[in-house]
């Protein structure tokens, strides 16, 4: 088996189409090689040797060690030079390489190659002496500290010291006689914490690091970076054993990266920045100031115009921006990498489009270059990045964007400082749906406990607010009005300030600035809207949420939440008396004193989605949700009705459950107290007769939730249908029993909307806002791979799916399929919805441009390839 991928003299074993083998930088440096392009010879160790060796005790076949050293011999003959010669010696970069690219997480050692032998002989070859004993002190640096582990900071602090010691301020200020000292003092550190002589083997040294930067695939940064962008764990990371050039060789030498276009802002110049006199990791490390590219013009402009070439040859090869590492040695350019370039997200709009505009790609390519992701970055405000800001604690990044607030620890507290003209933050230990008035209020909202897909954080995105979720190093207290973390207490009023984009929780206020969509955004979703193929429709609970989500681009609503209208304060206490009436007289009266609100906000709702579907959700929750808990509020309320505490206390003691999720709930409260869902849809026809007085033509469609049962929907439908009998009647399947007969539920059903957050749950049996912290702990044992509540879980509630959509077109092909749950903004799962043919995704307002975006790149990849 092929494990080593030889690169070198215009002749390579691999390309650019093997990432997932030879890593990103490990196939491009082999692509720019078979282009003629200058770069140093040498080989790849491919991924599957680091899988091996992490899970086969550290250990190396006897196949690979054979093919490496036959690597070698290829590459010193390309070079001119061999490794671990005494008088003409190679010198070798170590460097990791995933197949997508982590900037930073995984280790590197330059220089490989030196020792006492080694060096002089270097120096007597290059007549260069300095830079000889330069290169032997970083390599000694970076050895102990990618091999053996030494923290940085013992031979940074003796380097500085010696320094400091004879007045001098950079590391070119040093003679060859402080390199060296400096050598023989690097040295003695490693003897002193490892109680061995530092290698003098370049083999040793070789296969050492080679092992390093295999184990650094599951460093601690490298696993939290991994998991932030959802990289599988099974991937690894290839080597890439490069021969080493000097960009440490005096001022004809240097090093490098450039960009092919500015990947701030988008705009068609060159950007990059260099050294003279310098390896790689001087540029990243911040030691010296680099210069701006335009001036190497100027020093150098033979290699100026080399890099221009470079930059047009690259770019049109690779139909997209890209990141360049280079070096000059003595006047000589080499490339050491090339990648497709981190930009902002404006910056990747501008980009896709130029770029399309220029003929270079379609806008098919263009619409495949920008993560749907990133295009919620945006949509909210962010920090600016020139404030001052002490972060104090750190969470889930729930929902982004960046505000501050005043903070304040009840939903009637934020109502009542809103009602003020505050700024506030609701701070709770978690959420619920009695909050909403509360939420509504506020600015944004940070929770102690839950996940990503928390009340708070589903909540905050529906809405378009900032969320700081899962903040467990907080310690709130409710009675106190307070909070304490890292050592300080912040209290009711205390202004604090959110990044929903990082999860930071920062202390004061700190200055923001407000997104604006600019003209590339509104091009490039235009774009998307034209080749998608799945319709986006928008969870919408209020006028103002339904009106926003068709300003983004919504093609109707796909879920309507009626029991977001009921915890309104002029509503609140009609829903109270309704569920504490005696009988079912009583019952209704107070139903009656609901319907024209009820009706009111469908007035509205339907209005702003004029001539597009809205799906409206029958009421969910169960009825004590809607009930108060502390003794308080339950005084508050038998004033306002009339009745007696301790009735009201018993009311809501019968009404208690173990487990509310899966008790008096959906259709089985429909079927329990019909006169609930009949004054709902007395109340969506009336709003429906009442657009069409107004000459609006409206589209409403009718859904009971959580049937899972044939027999609980044809029950459901036969009574409604008598108050709305040619309105479309549907119903959210969320149970496992709903998907396995969906054909019986098929009979009954104009459409099926998947609620894939309770579907989730009662897959799983997760509990979703208490499973994240051993959510959390699965990821990091790669037990799963993705919070199954954030993207879709596709091997098991997706085969669920797919299952209810096969049996209900077979069934009624007609049917009418979507998704609704929060899984419908996330891209993987838009993609996977796409594929199995749902006619439509719904999610939160500000996910619609990430949804549309994600269902264009379905269509185009499913027809394109």
């Amino acid at each position: 088996m092929k494990l080593v991928f030889f690169f070198g003299g215009g002749l390579a074993d691999g390309n650019a189409s093997m990432k997932s083998e030879l890593g990103g930088k490990g196939a491009n440096l082999a692509e720019m090689t078979l282009l003629k392009l200058p770069v140093p010879a040498g080989f790849t160790i491919s991924t599957k040797v680091c899988l091996d060796y992490l899970h086969d005790n550290a250990s190396f076949s006897s196949e690979l060690k054979e093919q490496v050293l036959e690597a070698l011999k290829k590459t010193e003959k390309i070079m001119e030079a061999k490794f671990a010669d005494s008088e003409n010696p190679l010198l070798v970069s170590v460097r990791s390489g995933a197949r997508v690219s982590m900037p930073g997480m995984m280790d590197t050692v330059l220089n490989l190659g030196l020792n006492t032998t080694t060096v002089e002989a270097l120096a007597k070859k290059t007549q260069n002496p300095k830079f000889a004993y330069d290169s032997y002190r970083r390599f000694i640096q970076m050895y102990s500290n990618v091999v053996k582990e030494l923290e940085t900071h013992h031979m940074e602090d003796a380097l500085e010291n010696y320094k400091n010691n004879r007045g001098l301020n950079e590391d070119t200020d040093l003679s060859t006689e402080d390199l060296i000292e400096i050598c023989n003092i690097f040295r003695q550190i490693y003897v002193k914490h490892f109680h061995e002589q530092f290698p003098e083997d370049p083999y040793e040294q070789l296969w050492s690091s080679i092992g390093a930067v295999f184990k650094s695939w599951n460093c601690a940064r490298a696993k939290k970076y991994r998991e932030i962008h959802a990289i599988p764990n099974d991937w690894g990371t290839a080597v890439n054993i490069c021969s080493m050039v000097y960009g440490n060789m005096g001022q004809e030498s240097g090093t490098g990266v450039c960009f092919t276009r500015d990947p701030s802002t988008g705009e068609n110049t060159f950007y990059g920045e260099y050294l003279l006199n310098a390896q790689g990791e001087d540029v990243v490390a911040g030691i010296r100031t680099p210069k701006n590219l335009k001036l190497l013009e100027k020093e150098m402009p033979h290699v100026y115009e080399q890099l221009l070439e470079v930059r047009e040859k690259l770019e049109n090869h690779y139909r997209d921006v890209q990141d360049i590492e280079f070096t000059i040695q003595q006047g000589k350019l080499y490339l050491l990498q090339t990648r497709n370039a981190k930009r902002t997200t404006q910056a990747a709009l501008k980009i896709a489009i130029d770029l399309a505009n220029e003929g270079k790609i379609s806008r098919q390519e263009a619409l495949l270059k920008v993560n749907p992701q990133d295009l919620d970055k945006l949509l909210h405000p962010t920090l600016d990045p020139r404030a001052h800001k002490q972060v104090i604690a750190k969470g889930l990044p729930a929902s982004p964007g960046a505000v501050s607030g005043r903070a304040v620890f009840t939903a009637v507290e934020a109502e009542s400082w809103a009602a003020r003209g505050e700024q506030v933050i609701l701070v709770r230990d978690e959420t619920s749906p009695e909050d909403i008035g509360g939420m509504y209020a506020s600015q944004g909202f940070l929770t102690a406990r839950g996940g990503m897909t928390s009340h708070a954080a589903v909540v905050a995105r529906q809405m378009g607010k900032c969320c700081v979720a899962g903040c467990s190093s907080l310690s709130i207290s409710q009675v106190h009005k307070s909070v304490r973390v890292a050592g300080i207490e912040i209290m009711e009023g205390d202004w604090i300030t959110l990044d929903g984009s990082t999860g930071e929780v920062m202390l004061g206020k700190v200055e923001t600035k407000n997104a604006e969509l600019s003209t590339d955004f509104v091009t490039f979703m235009g774009w998307a809207k034209e080749y998608r193929t799945m319709r986006v429709r928008a969870n919408a609970d209020t006028p103002r949420d339904a009106a926003f989500a068709r300003n983004f681009g919504a093609e109707g609503v796909g879920l309507c939440r009626t029991e977001h209208m009921f915890f309104d304060e002029n509503r609140l206490p009609f829903v109270r008396q309704m569920i504490l009436a005696k009988n079912i007289q009583e019952r209704k009266e107070a139903l009656e004193k609901l319907r024209p609100f009820q009706r009111d906000d469908f007035v509205s709702i339907l209005s702003a989605m004029e001539n597009l579907p809205v799906t409206i959700r029958l009421l969910d929750p169960p009825l004590h949700e809607f009930l108060p808990h502390t003794d308080k509020d339950m005084m508050t309320l038998s004033n306002q009705l009339g009745l007696s505490a301790e009735d009201i206390r018993q009311r809501v003691k019968s009404l208690h459950e173990a487990n509310p999720m899966l008790g008096h709930r959906g259709c089985r409260l429909g079927i329990s107290h019909p006169e609930i869902y009949e004054m709902q849809v007395k109340a969506i026809v009336e709003a429906v007769d009442i657009c069409k007085e107004l000459g609006k033509k409206v589209f409403p469609e009718i859904m009971i939730p959580l049937v899972g049962i044939q027999q609980e929907l044809e029950w459901l439908r036969k009574r409604l249908q008598k108050i709305a009998p040619h309105f479309p009647f549907g119903t959210m399947i969320e149970v496992p029993r709903a998907a396995l007969v969906a054909d019986k539920i098929a009979t009954q059903a104009d459409f099926f909307s998947f609620g894939t957050n309770d579907l989730t749950q009662t897959t799983y049996g997760f509990s979703r806002d208490d499973s994240a912290p051993f959510l959390r702990v699965y990821k990091q044992e790669g037990i799963l791979v993705e919070d199954p509540f954030a993207s879709l879980d596709q091997d098991g509630v997706g085969r669920l799916v797919e299952l209810a959509c096969e049996l209900g077109k077979k069934q009624k092909p007609e049917i009418k399929l979507g998704i609704c749950g929060e899984h419908g903004g996330e891209p993987s799962s838009v993609k996977f919805c796409h594929k199995i043919g749902l006619n439509y995704v719904s999610c939160s307002p500000f996910r619609i441009p990430i949804a549309m975006l994600a269902a264009a790149q379905a269509a185009i990849s499913q027809n394109f390839g």
